[in-house]
């Protein structure tokens, strides 16, 4: 007796083996294992399909290296001029007190040394004259917006001096023609305001700061001396001085805010010069 058994899985060749039963004969018993009709060689395609390897998934790409932090360079600040936080007024103060032991006030008289002459006084009062009605002249004509604001600042000297040039011609005092230090400045300036006008306030605010700082010294000692106390216009003020020449301080700090720091430099360049062209001045008093 033949029996035909399903197929096993992944089996596809027959096998024959011999089953003893009780009669003692021996069956045969093939077992043919169903193969794919679509195979041409025989082999089940299940089988090969179940080994085909699996594809290796790709590798993850390996995450750029982050760029280095930029430093960033530090922001170099500059070292601050002397009195800059408060105003160019300030700044130039400091320039002024450095120049106070120096050659500057080599050009000027020392109280307790020089000898005044009244014709040197006459000098220096007459180029005093020039030097202020100079400064007004400038700010009053000029169109440059910055001198205006130093108009009318009530410390203008140019009226007082003539006045007190012209009773000392009427008292017989002869009175000399500007000299050469006068007349230079003067130039000077009408030149500088042409230029800049940092450079030609830095002479404006100096010329009228060294008066009111030096002035009543020179004043107090030339009254007692050469005329008999006599009290001069040029020393006689409308208002308090102090305030007067704050508000030209402010209004100089003010103008300054607008500036470059070149122009700054420039104007405390200028601080030196004024001094000097001063001195050169005061110092006719002894001459």
């Amino acid at each position: 007796m033949w029996l035909t058994a399903k197929p096993v899985r992944h089996l596809c060749f027959p096998i024959p083996f011999s089953i003893p039963n009780k009669c003692n004969c021996i069956c045969s018993l093939s077992i043919t294992a169903a193969t794919n009709p679509n195979a041409n060689t025989g082999i089940d395609t299940s089988l090969t399909q179940s080994h085909t390897p699996k594809p290796k998934p790709k590798p993850k790409p390996k995450p750029k290296p982050k760029p280095n932090p930029t430093v960033k360079k530090r922001k170099r600040y500059r070292k601050l001029y002397p009195g800059e936080t408060t105003g160019i007024a300030e700044e130039m103060r400091f320039v002024a007190m450095r120049l106070r032991n120096g050659d500057v006030s080599q050009d000027q008289p020392h109280s307790n040394t020089w000898q005044a002459s009244l014709e040197g006084f006459l000098s220096y009062l007459v180029d005093s004259h020039l030097i202020f009605a100079t400064l007004q002249r400038i700010v009053d004509e000029s169109e440059n917006v910055s001198y205006a604001y130093m108009r009318k600042t009530g410390l203008e000297r140019s009226e007082g001096l003539l006045k007190d040039v012209k009773w000392l011609e009427q008292e017989g005092y002869e009175i000399p023609n500007p000299s050469s230090s006068g007349l230079t400045y003067a130039k000077y300036l009408e030149e500088l305001a042409e230029i800049s006008a940092p450079m030609f306030l830095s002479h404006f605010y100096n010329i009228y700061f060294s008066h009111i700082v030096a002035g009543q010294f020179i004043a107090k000692k030339v009254s007692e001396n050469l005329l008999e106390g006599k009290e001069l216009e040029f020393y006689r003020w409308e208002g308090d001085v102090p305030e007067l020449l704050k508000g030209v301080r402010d209004k100089l700090n003010m103008l300054s805010e607008h500036w470059s720091r070149d122009e700054k430099n420039r104007c405390l360049k200028e601080t030196t010069k004024a001094f000097r062209f001063m001195g050169q001045i005061v110092r006719l008093i002894v001459s």
